[in-house]
């Protein structure tokens, strides 16, 4: 067997002096390598300069005799992440981007086509175009790491595949599994992908790659044959009835008029599964209309902001890796956020008063690993890394050190005084507090300047937003260095300034008051929240206190509101006494069985939800431009990115500003009449 290098020596430079985003050889065996560099970026997507030279390359396979063809990436991050999203802007006619895509279409079955064998060697990402350039050839090899994601989440983007996806992932995997996949949006990691058919061959990390696509093609390797289950759900009289299925389960999840995607997805294989010409055509056509929806262009807005926020954290020149983090507060937000650290490779020790208080974040954090760790050893590894530590002796060898103790100015302040001379000079000093500004914290520190906010929401494993509050005499290292370590941990950092509340929680208080002044009054709290969630919420603000915890609800409007709320406060204060906290203590205002709010009926959409919803809005909207006005954050743009991802705000809508830019009048997104909701764009 030849080594590694001895096959690369075998090859030849393919002379096609256009190439920018490619490099061909061609080995004696007649193996034509196909490698996708995309130039000036770190990341391969399938610009259209990229799949120009792409239909060059494929003009010369067809031109020549060859036992083989391979398609890899030169990047270190993957295969392809899909197309360039920066080039779904600026169309207005659904019949431009429908004409693009069946040039798409074309240069894919051209691909299809070809009369030799061709193979598909991918690693970490393959996502959107890219698997679906990676379906169209015979064969599809991953590697086998950790890195290792697989998909179709163009429903994000509100669309769904439109480079051949809803067409041959259907064929290969059936019709209910691919549209399970192409619904949810959901990455796959290797073995998931190979189970479910997508990839036909793992190599493991030690194994080689190439070695495996020469195989496959000396081999004419084939992917398996479909089972008759999956096969028979293509048919006409299954498509009817598993479409009505997946139809239901998709509004449950999300309304048809907010997010039209998943359901042409579904209309579309149910009406053509049978007939692949047709599944074509329908794919250009729908994918062209829902290119240029509002809703697509919203959620493109989005997916641009979050891309903004993870650079937040990647400031050049700055170095800081964080190794061990040291937790102050096992409750429920400090004993998750010392779990998820642990997650993300972290060492954590987590500090309270007795072990008896950290003993129930461990059995908290050994759930989560449990469900994110796919193996034993990884699960044992991340238990490992979380050590109790009753004596706060981690505070000296933290990088980060978080306080997230109840809210109490005092206490926090007198323990911030305790730590601070044991502290690394070059460690970061957070407090998670909900509201408190930091000049009220930071004034009992030798350096104040060295304090910051790093305010996370609960649940910790899902919200995706950090706060990185900063005071005005906050030195801006320590703010970047904040915005660094949540990108590590994978979240985004939304640096904030500090004010009361400072910008979500600042938002959410007056709309929680709001529902609470409306409860008094008797409005219904199932009405309450099926107005909000009609309007777009994920969920409405009755369950959302529940959720968030009563006992912190009144913290937050205490500080936000102290002069007014009077009754409303006095009905947390009720229920707080009574240890009727939400959520946490398994009733609030809804009673909650295994972690779902137990809820009474109410009539559907109707007029009475909308005015509801308007006025349970108005406040927050308002607090929305007192936001802006004050610079709370940068722009609109990342306060709009604060708000979808720290509360929800109907991501349809591209956020509070932008629906009061566009929307305020009453009118929804002009989309089409058949839709659905993408995975939710916020956490």
């Amino acid at each position: 067997m030849a080594s590694v290098a001895e096959q690369q020596e075998d090859r030849a430079a393919v002379n096609m002096p256009n190439l920018v985003h490619w490099q061909l050889q061609q080995d004696r065996d007649n193996i034509l390598w196909v490698t996708c560099d995309r130039a000036n970026e770190n990341t391969n997507s399938l610009s259209q300069a990229v799949l120009a030279e792409f239909g060059d390359i494929l003009t010369y396979a067809e031109s020549q005799t060859l036992s083989g063809m391979v398609i890899h990436s030169a990047k270190k991050n993957g295969f392809i992440a899909g197309a360039d999203i920066r080039e779904f802007e600026g169309y207005e006619s659904a019949a431009e981007v429908t004409a693009l895509i069946t040039r798409g279409h074309e240069l894919l079955a051209r691909l299809e086509n070809l009369p030799c064998h061709t193979v598909a060697a991918v690693h970490g990402f393959c996502l959107g175009g890219g698997l679906e350039l990676a379906l169209a050839c015979n064969y599809i090899i991953a590697r086998n790491t950790a890195d290792t994601r697989i998909g179709l989440p163009e429903v994000k983007l509100g669309i769904f595949p439109g480079l051949g996806g809803s067409v041959r992932l259907t064929e290969q995997l059936g019709g209910m599994k691919a549209l399970q996949l192409m619904l949810t949006g959901r990455l796959l990691r290797a073995k998931a992908a190979r189970g479910m058919g997508i990839v036909d061959e793992l190599v493991e990390d030690t194994g080689d790659i190439r070695w495996a696509a020469r195989r496959a093609i000396k081999q004419t390797r084939q992917p398996r044959k479909l089972a008759l289950t999956d096969q028979l759900s293509n048919s006409g009289p299954a498509r009817k009835a598993l479409a009505k299925v997946m139809r239901r389960q998709t509004a449950a999840k999300a309304n048809p008029k907010h997010y039209p995607a998943p359901f042409a997805l579904i209309d579309l294989w149910e009406k053509h599964g049978g007939d692949r010409d047709a599944m074509f055509r329908g794919e250009a056509e729908a994918v062209g209309e829902l290119m240029v929806s509002d809703t697509a262009k919203n959620l493109r807005r989005i997916f641009h902001m979050t891309e903004r926020m993870k650079g937040l954290g990647k400031i050049d020149g700055l170095e800081f890796d964080v190794k061990r983090v040291h937790v102050i507060g096992a409750g429920v937000m400090g004993g998750d956020i010392a779990a998820w650290c642990v997650t993300q490779g972290m060492e954590v020790t987590l500090q309270d008063r007795e072990l008896k208080y950290i003993e129930p974040a461990l059995k908290r954090a050994g759930k989560l690993f449990k469900r994110r760790m796919k193996t034993r050893p990884a699960v044992s590894a991340a238990q490992s890394r979380l050590i109790a530590d009753v004596e706060g002796k981690g505070v000296e060898r933290a990088d980060v050190i978080i306080e997230a103790i109840f809210e109490d100015r005092d206490a926090k302040r007198e323990l911030f005084k305790s730590i601070e001379p044991r502290m690394k000079s070059n460690a970061i000093l957070a407090t998670n507090t909900s509201a408190i500004p930091l000049e009220e914290l930071s004034s009992v520190l030798n350096n104040p300047s060295r304090l910051i906010g790093l305010h996370f929401f609960n649940p910790v494993a899902k919200m995706q937003l950090v706060e990185v509050v900063h005071a005005p005499n906050t030195d801006q290292k320590y703010v970047d260095m904040g915005a660094a370590f949540c990108t590590q941990i994978n979240r985004f950092p939304l640096p904030t300034k500090s004010s009361p509340g400072f910008l979500v929680n600042r938002v959410l208080a007056p709309y929680l008051m709001e529902a609470m002044t409306m409860y008094i009054e008797g409005t219904g709290k199932e009405t309450l929240d099926a107005a909000a969630e009609q309007f777009g919420m994920p969920m409405g603000p009755v369950e959302l206190a529940d959720v968030v915890g009563l006992d912190v609800c009144i913290k937050v409007a205490e500080t936000l509101a102290s002069d007014g709320y009077t009754k409303e406060r006095e009905l947390l204060q009720d229920m707080i006494a009574k240890k009727e906290l939400g959520k946490k203590t398994g009733k609030g205002f809804y009673e909650w069985e295994k972690g779902k709010a137990k809820k009474g009926s109410v009539p559907g959409e109707n007029a009475y939800h909308e005015v509801i919803a308007k006025r349970l809005l108005r406040p927050f909207l308002d607090e929305c431009k007192k936001c802006s006005a004050e610079k709370i954050v940068a722009d609109d743009d990342l306060l709009d990115a604060g708000i979808i991802f720290g509360t929800g705000f109907a991501p349809f809508y591209g956020g509070p500003m932008n629906y009061l830019k566009h929307y305020a009048d009453g009118a929804r997104p002009a989309n089409t009449d058949s839709g659905n909701k993408a995975e939710e764009a916020s956490a």
